[in-house]
């Protein structure tokens, strides 16, 4: 570790948390499941293999065009588990609540996971609730945990992804991050931005039985962005990957605000996209099938998997330059999710 204490740029998702998480987790903690630092964990179990998740939401404000906390944790854990190509079955819910949340804050927030959890068909089947002092938290943090079968023939990770594979995104990007830096600096901005929460189960269901195989890896962008997810699957996998600027969906509110503001689109955080490398046989049809979903409507082919050299992402401009896209470095957004 380069500092002697927790700073916030270990919460970021970039290079930070990578390092926190291998020098302190699995320095101590390390087995096969724990190391693929994938989205969620593969379990042998006699009845088949389980998907396992967990994830904890400390998003301010609590409250933001588009969603909520609430909404934000049940999607995401149904999402992790959806990255595996799992079939989610059910969640844990623990909540701590600081003392003085008002009341009416806590049940709209339960009444999100509930509208959540109904539409998306995955019960909140056990919990925990702690309170803390006033001054000791702020409001409310959530912790979810999620479990899901994977079917014997599905085969998805972050290593599997091979030169030649297709990239694909399967909407515009950013639309969270930059809702949540807007409301939270007091800022109106023209448009409409909203955050994109939205769970991604039946969207992945549907891409992976168009071809058994042909969807190597997904990967939803959250904490860091398209680019931090893209360079640790091309470290995971020992690739390259390319990206091509102008096919990336991004909408035009979320581009201006950008633009205002100094952020780069890439390294915003997403709660509603997922990113697939599949099959370059396969990704027309992959990407019809995301086009005619409401979850995949404006998806796109973003880029290609390279030979190398391994863990490099590189951005073909609009201007018709080229860039190295490094993860994330550095904290621009803090409690994003």
């Amino acid at each position: 570790m380069k500092t002697e204490t927790i700073q916030l740029d270990h919460g970021s998702g970039g290079l930070a948390s990578q390092e926190l998480i291998k020098d302190v987790f699995l320095s101590r903690l390390d087995n096969p499941e724990l190391s693929a630092l994938e989205d969620c964990a593969l379990v042998n179990t006699e009845i088949g293999r389980l998907a396992f998740s967990t994830d904890s939401y400390v998003v301010d404000p609590l409250f933001f065009p588009g969603g909520d906390i609430g909404l934000l944790a049940v999607h995401g854990t149904i999402n992790d588990l959806a990255m595996r190509g799992a079939r989610p079955l059910c969640l844990s819910l623990a909540m701590i609540l600081e003392e003085g949340c008002p009341l009416a804050d806590l049940q709209r927030i339960v009444a999100s996971i509930h509208t959540a959890s109904s539409a998306s068909g995955v019960p909140v089947v056990t919990g925990d609730t702690k309170v803390v002092p006033k001054g000791k938290g702020d409001k409310v943090f959530i912790n979810t945990s999620g479990i899901g079968l994977v079917d014997k023939e599905t085969e998805i990770s972050a290593s599997m992804a091979c030169p030649g594979d297709v990239v694909l995104l399967s909407g515009s990007m950013g639309d969270h991050g930059i809702t949540i830096l807007t409301q939270r600096a007091g800022l109106s901005m023209q448009g409409r931005l909203q955050s994109d929460t939205m769970a991604l189960h039946d969207l992945v269901r549907k891409m992976i039985r168009i071809k058994s195989g042909a969807v190597h890896t997904l990967r939803d962008p959250t904490r860091g962005g398209v680019a931090t997810s893209l360079n640790e699957i091309a470290e995971a996998a020992g690739v390259g990957i390319e990206l091509d600027e102008e096919n990336i969906p991004l909408h035009d509110e979320v581009a201006a605000a950008c633009e205002i503001l100094g952020m780069d689109p890439l390294y915003l955080a997403n709660e509603g996209k997922c990113l697939a490398l599949v099959q370059a046989d396969s990704a027309r049809e992959i990407l019809q099938v995301m086009q005619s979903t409401h979850e995949g409507a404006e998806a796109a082919i973003i880029g290609k998997v390279t030979e190398g050299p391994a863990g490099r992402v590189v951005l073909k401009t609009i201007a018709g330059g080229t860039r190295i896209v490094s993860p994330l470095s550095g904290e621009p957004l803090p409690r994003i999710c």
